[in-house]
C-alpha cells in the first residue's frame, strides 16, 4: 500500500442526512484502510464518525483541496452543485455519489459505495470536463454583479403578484418580448434540470450549446431556444416593472432592479467530473426517469 501514501481525497457531505453520515463512513474508512489520505470540512466532522487519521480543514476555500486527486460528494442534487463550486475553483475532478432523488451529476448510487472505493484505489476513472456558463449583471452600462453556473443562470419574477416583463437577444440581436415567470439560461447539463421542469428539450452532455427556456410565458412565441456554444444570451427586464431575481445553480442569488440586463456566455472554466461508467447518457436517462422501454428489440444484426 505504500504507493498510495501520498494521496489524499476531500470528502464533501451532506451530514443532515443520516445515509450520508452512514455513507461517509463506509467511504473513509475503505480509503484509510488502503492508505489514502482523507481530507473533511471541520464544520462537517463534528457531525461524522471519523478516525483521528482524517485531516480536518477549517475553512471552506478552493485552497483546502490543495494536493487532493479527487473530490467525492455525498448527497443530493443541492450538495452536489455545492461540490461543483469546489470543483470549480480548485480544478479538481468531483465523483458524485447520490443520496437524493435524480441526481445527474451523481456518478454513483449509496449501493455501490464499495464499488467506488475500489475504483478510487485502483485510479480507475476517466475525468470529462463540463460545460459552464459566465453570468454578468449590467445596469445603466455598469456591471453590477458578475456569477457562473453549471447547470443555469434563471432569471425569475421576484413575486407572486405580477409578470416579469423581459425582452430576450441572442447574439446582439432582439428575439421577443413578454411576460413570463422567469427564463431559464441553462447550458446542457443543466437541460436535465430546471429547463427541464420549465419545458425545455434534454440535450446530450457531449453537445456543446446554450439553451434559452422561457417559464409560463404569456405569448404565441414561447418556445425553447438552442443556440450556438459561442452565442451570447441576454435578458433585459424592462424598467416599468418590480425588481426580479437572478439565481444561478439554485444557489447563489441577486435581486435584479428594473432595467437590468443579465448576459449569459459559455464560461471560461469547466467542472471536471470524474466518471466510473461507460455507459451512455440514453441509458442513464431512461433510468433517471425511470422511462418505459419494454418492448424494444433493437437494431437487428
Amino acid at each position: 500500500m505504500t504507493q498510495n501514501r501520498a494521496r489524499t481525497v476531500f470528502l464533501l457531505a451532506h451530514t443532515g442526512r443520516p445515509a450520508a453520515i452512514r455513507s461517509a463512513e463506509l467511504v473513509v474508512k475503505g480509503l484509510l484502510r488502503s492508505g489514502i489520505g482523507v481530507r473533511v470540512l471541520e464544520e462537517e466532522a463534528r457531525d461524522l464518525p471519523l478516525p483521528d487519521e482524517v485531516e480536518l480543514v477549517k475553512e471552506a476555500t478552493p485552497q483546502c483541496l490543495d494536493s487532493c486527486e479527487l473530490l467525492i460528494v455525498l448527497g443530493g442534487d443541492g450538495t452536489l452543485l455545492r461540490g461543483a463550486e469546489f470543483a470549480r475553483a480548485s480544478g479538481v475532478p468531483m465523483l458524485g455519489v447520490n443520496l437524493g432523488r435524480v441526481g445527474f451529476l451523481a456518478e454513483a448510487e449509496r449501493d455501490d459505495l464499495d464499488r467506488v472505493v475500489d475504483r478510487v484505489v485502483a485510479r480507475s476513472y476517466e475525468v470529462e470536463e463540463r460545460m459552464t456558463v459566465d453570468v454578468v449583471v449590467h445596469r445603466n452600462g455598469d456591471i453590477v454583479h458578475t456569477d457562473w453556473a453549471l447547470n443555469e443562470a434563471a432569471v425569475q419574477k421576484a413575486g407572486a403578484e405580477k409578470l416579469l416583463e423581459v425582452v430576450l437577444e441572442i447574439d446582439g440581436r432582439p428575439v421577443t418580448g413578454f411576460g413570463c415567470d422567469g427564463i431559464v439560461l441553462s447550458t446542457p447539463t443543466g437541460s436535465t434540470a430546471y429547463a427541464f421542469s420549465a419545458g425545455g428539450p434534454v440535450v446530450w452532455p457531449e453537445v456543446e450549446a446554450l439553451l434559452m427556456v422561457p417559464i409560463s410565458a404569456h405569448a404565441l412565441f414561447a418556445k425553447p431556444l438552442v443556440t450556438s456554444p459561442d452565442s451570447v444570451l441576454a435578458v433585459e427586464v424592462l424598467p416599468h416593472i418590480p425588481p426580479g431575481v437572478l439565481w444561478c445553480d439554485g444557489r447563489r442569488t441577486v435581486e435584479l432592479p428594473p432595467g437590468a440586463r443579465v448576459e449569459v456566455r459559455r464560461g471560461a472554466v469547466p467542472v471536471r467530473l470524474a466518471r466510473l461508467h461507460h455507459a451512455s447518457f440514453t441509458d442513464r436517462l431512461v433510468a433517471k426517469f425511470a422511462l418505459p422501454v419494454s418492448g424494444w428489440r433493437g437494431a437487428p444484426h
